[in-house]
This record gives C-alpha cells, structure tokens and sequence, in this order.
C-alpha cells in the first residue's frame, strides 16, 4: 500500500534545474522534498508528498479536510483499536 501524506511548502529552493526542491511542512514536521512532479506549487501551497517526492497540488480546502481525518485517526476516534 502507498501512502502520500499532505504538506505545506514553506519555502521553494532556488535552483532553476527541473529537481528542484523545497521544504515541505507536515504537523511541525518540516522536510526537504522534490518538486519535479508540481513545479508550479509557490509557498503555501498544499502538497502530497510519497517517497520524498511532491506528486501532486491541493486545494486549502481539500487539505485542510484531509488534515482533519489524519488528526482523527491520530487521536483515535477514526478507527477501532482492538
């Protein structure tokens, strides 16, 4: 199974190569990830980040949606635990 997880760009890196990269912030958590894939996403834009690796672009809203189910899951109400 795959699993990409959403981000905000905070910062592109400015090199003008097609890898280009940027830092990429999830929960506090900030990494360093490819942007080949979106080069269109400008700071604080929403990502999906698989293997280091941007894929695609996100609505705020659609996000901010996909935001709130992960804290669900984290703080375990979306699922039941054996």
């Amino acid at each position: 199974m795959c699993l990409g997880i959403p981000g905000q760009l905070i910062e592109r890196d400015a090199t003008a190569d097609e890898l280009s990269s940027g830092l990429v912030e999830f929960g506090g958590v900030r990494r360093r990830v490819c942007l080949a894939c979106v080069p269109e996403v400008q700071p604080g834009d929403y990502v999906i980040v698989h293997a280091g690796i941007a894929i695609s672009r996100l609505e705020p809203e659609e996000a901010q949606r996909l935001l709130a189910y992960l804290k669900e899951i984290d703080d375990g109400e979306g699922w039941s635990q054996p």
